[in-house]
């Protein structure tokens, strides 16, 4: 299966160095943080890749250098065979916009409080020009919500006169006005209820079912990923350490950070089995680890794991970045 969504090496660097005057007078250099650091992999169409990790891993980050929110400092994106940062920057970088789209986390703020539901699903249309006549933009708004489980009616009303699963509902109603292909969604759901929860990640399921959507779909709930990916990706500090199917990953998680996410999950039919506890805390960015960042937490880490960062290589049907693995120690 062709992938419609190539990322190779994705890099981005954020300056997060105090004020100049500041610098100068305390001498010291300037500070970087690497949000994302050489991530790699591909989405074939129709089929959803999960990014899973703690809190500050870079998921976010990745989701918005895909869709053009931010310009990657290294690496490539290719949508379609062809390098988005090229084609952004093109006389025809409407077409991509129109391909994908972006879901957002928090529908209390991803929503405009003083714009009506129709203006707000109907901005796609406008801006891109996929529609300019009232009346089929009107009609097209009224499919839309129609389509998310809303109904027509619901567009003369704002924001806040809907609860938040709702207003998710109508941010997935904006999203797929211009009849996208890829939709990025940066965990679209942990604002909300489990009950609502549910009912959204299903019609999630069922559009992709219909329209044969790509879907990227961060999340650091793993019951949600087991529920809505086909692949996962496991990301720590800013790269990849696993990429794996998700029967796969769930079933037999190879590196040690994987399966210190899933021992910590509550699991009633895992009583009496041995856990590995979470151990440590999450490194600080601006001073990662040498060798590979998961190290200090790691048990199985020796000499080399301090020394050598590892490379993401293929074990089997899993990519899997860990010398303890390629050595065979676990």
């Amino acid at each position: 299966m062709s992938a419609l969504v190539e990322v190779k090496e994705l890099s981005m660097r954020f300056d997060v160095s105090p004020p100049w005057l500041n610098r100068v007078l305390e001498r010291k250099p300037k500070q970087y943080v690497h949000a994302v650091d050489g991530v790699s992999f591909d989405i074939p169409r129709g089929k959803t890749l999960a990014l899973v990790g703690e809190s500050g891993c870079g998921k976010s980050t990745v989701a918005r250098l895909l869709v053009g929110l931010y310009n990657p400092t290294g690496g490539t994106v290719a949508f379609d065979g062809r390098d988005t940062r090229e084609w952004l920057g093109s006389q025809d970088a409407g077409a991509l916009r129109r391909r994908f789209q972006m879901i957002f986390q928090d529908p209390y703020a991803s929503l405009n409080p003083r714009w009506k539901v129709g203006a707000i699903v109907a901005e796609p249309l406008l801006e891109q020009g996929v529609l300019t006549n009232t009346a089929d933009v009107e009609a097209r708004v009224g499919e839309l919500l129609t389509m998310v489980g809303l109904s027509s009616v619901d567009a003369g009303k704002y924001p806040h006169q809907f609860s938040g699963g709702q207003r998710q509902r109508i941010s997935i109603a904006r999203a797929l006005a211009t009849a996208p292909e890829f939709l990025v969604c940066d965990e679209p759901t942990s604002a909300l209820d489990v009950s609502v929860q549910a009912q959204v990640l299903n019609i999630m399921k069922e559009l992709q079912a219909q329209r044969g959507l790509t879907y990227l779909f961060i999340s650091h709930n793993l019951a949600v990923v087991r529920h809505m990916a086909d692949q996962v990706g496991v990301m720590y500090l800013g790269r990849l350490v696993e990429v794996a199917g998700k029967s796969e990953l769930f079933a037999q998680p190879r590196h040690p950070y994987t399966r210190m996410l899933l021992d910590a999950i509550p699991d009633i039919h895992m009583t009496g089995r041995q856990r590995v506890a979470v151990q440590g805390e999450v490194p600080n960015p601006l001073n990662p680890p040498s060798g590979c960042s998961f190290h200090p937490r790691c048990p199985h880490a020796t000499a080399r794991c301090s020394a050598e960062r590892p490379v993401l290589r293929h074990q089997g049907g899993t990519q899997v970045a860990c010398h303890a693995i390629e050595e065979g120690r676990i």
